[in-house]
């Protein structure tokens, strides 16, 4: 049978993913507003296009699944952290949603909300190939990307644009609230 090898492309992805989480698992305790944003707009560019470019081999092309392991609790200490640390900014209009083709209102969303949801399905993915061999990582990557084309790549895509509208708008000198 042959040998099933990572690429460098799922590497460099799962490093992203990983990069992700722990942006979002510290950003109450080592980010100011300013600082968290730059971090999400130099990441989640990052992720996006890692996330396209990820392969896998034909041969590995089956319906994965990928099981929730974060607790609901984690989840919402997350959303909430961020949401604290965005405070009003963490509201905008959603042009996107399903519901706005039928409405005449606005729909409003929330930027720590769709945060959250990519750090679930990141933080899920990290865990499940967690000391896995290379053939159950690389069934794990059909299904993040599948996950990615259907459901979190919108998410990605929509709450980069309140993220840069707060980083465009911001008062605050980016030199003394960068983190590295």
């Amino acid at each position: 049978m042959e040998q099933v090898q990572i690429n460098n492309n799922s590497l460099a992805f799962m490093a992203l993913a990983n990069e992700y989480c722990q942006a979002l698992e510290q950003a109450r305790n080592e980010y100011g507003q300013l600082a968290f944003v730059n971090a999400m707009l130099r990441i989640l560019p990052r992720i996006y296009i890692s996330a396209s470019d990820i392969y896998v081999p034909e041969a590995l092309l089956e319906e994965a699944y990928i099981d929730n392991r974060l607790d609901e609790d984690y989840y919402d200490s997350v959303r909430r952290n961020i949401e604290n640390l965005l405070g009003p900014d963490d509201t905008y209009l959603e042009v996107f949603h399903q519901d706005m083709k039928y409405s005449d209102t606005p729909i409003a969303q929330s930027v720590a909300e769709g945060l959250a949801d990519i750090y679930q399905v990141l933080y899920n993915f990290l865990d499940s190939v967690r000391d896995m061999p290379a053939d159950v990582t690389m069934a794990m990557l059909t299904a993040v990307k599948e996950d990615f084309r259907s459901y979190w790549g919108q998410i990605l895509c929509n709450v980069m644009r309140p993220l840069n509208a707060i980083a465009a708008g911001s008062q605050i000198d980016a030199d003394t609230d960068v983190f590295d």
